[in-house]
């Protein structure tokens, strides 16, 4: 079977190989050494492949709770994202059915990661981002770093309109908010319930394409801030008036309540106000 596989093999190498070399100015990758790595971790790999769908299938027939974690963000999803601006898979909810052969309608919540307000690391529209101190103050008490790369996170208002679009496409059922602390000692903040399109449009629901986007200007709720210090708080009844209030208000626009609400980078520092394994 490896044996009938090598010349196809071989001939993938030498195509990318003619381009490391006669376009890239780079030596070749060999072939052997290649096939010699490869054979070396055969056995370890071997021992991981299994029928995934029916393990996962068997586990939820005997009650067991089962948890799947999505990587980036709704709109760096390459068929709903803001395309160009995306990664090459889906970053969306149904990702989980066609990556793992989980039955799409055994998926019985939906939990949602959201900020208390907006990043976005490298290009692509981004509706609410602020560029004066209020942005840089937020980066840097939020140590806004991309966590692979290490670029520099873009920062702004929460935005309810993408983040409609997002339930929209996940069919989320609750959030998790986090970083709700790094908000606090600021006079105002703000929830961007709506854009004006460049039309005059007023929509809810966050263009499609990223060229849709220009010349979108937010419109803007603005709350009073909190001047308290809400880093660790593990008590929703201990929060700032006026933080729950901020916390209510994203609820009521977006129409999804806040199950897990998380004011520090510790787990403990997390306050469960709805368990999305007894919803």
């Amino acid at each position: 079977m490896i044996a009938k596989h090598l010349p196809k093999t071989k001939n993938i190498l030498d195509y990318y190989n003619f381009q490391l070399v006669h376009y890239y100015k780079v030596e070749p990758v060999d072939f052997q050494k290649t096939l010699d790595d490869v054979f070396a971790v055969a056995d370890i790999i071997k021992g991981m492949v299994a029928d995934i769908a029916t393990i996962l299938d068997n586990a939820r027939k005997n009650g067991d709770n089962i948890l799947f974690e999505g990587a980036q963000g709704t709109m760096l999803d390459i068929d709903h994202g803001t395309y160009p601006y995306v990664t090459s898979s889906n970053t969306t909810a149904g990702g989980v059915a066609t990556g793992s052969g989980f039955g799409p309608r055994n998926l019985d919540y939906v939990l949602g990661i959201i900020k208390a307000y907006c990043t976005r690391v490298g290009g692509g529209p981004f509706t609410t981002e602020l560029f004066d101190d209020i942005g840089a103050e937020i980066a840097r008490k939020g140590n806004e770093f991309g966590a692979v790369t290490g670029r520099p996170r873009r920062c702004g208002w929460f935005d309810a309109v993408a983040i409609r679009r997002a339930i929209q496409l996940n069919s989320i059922s609750g959030f998790c908010m986090t970083k709700l602390d790094v908000l606090d000692g600021f006079d105002e903040v703000k929830i961007c319930v709506a854009y004006k399109m460049p039309n005059g449009e007023i929509v809810e629901y966050a263009p499609l394409a990223a060229k849709d986007w220009e010349g979108v200007e937010p419109i803007y709720e603005i709350l009073p801030g909190w001047k308290e210090n809400t880093f660790g708080v593990t008590d929703v009844n201990q929060l700032p008036q006026t933080c729950r209030d901020y916390i209510k208000r994203i609820q009521e626009v977006t129409g999804v309540p806040i199950a897990i609400l998380s004011t520090g980078p510790d787990r403990v520092q997390t306050m469960i106000l709805q368990d999305p394994f007894a919803a």
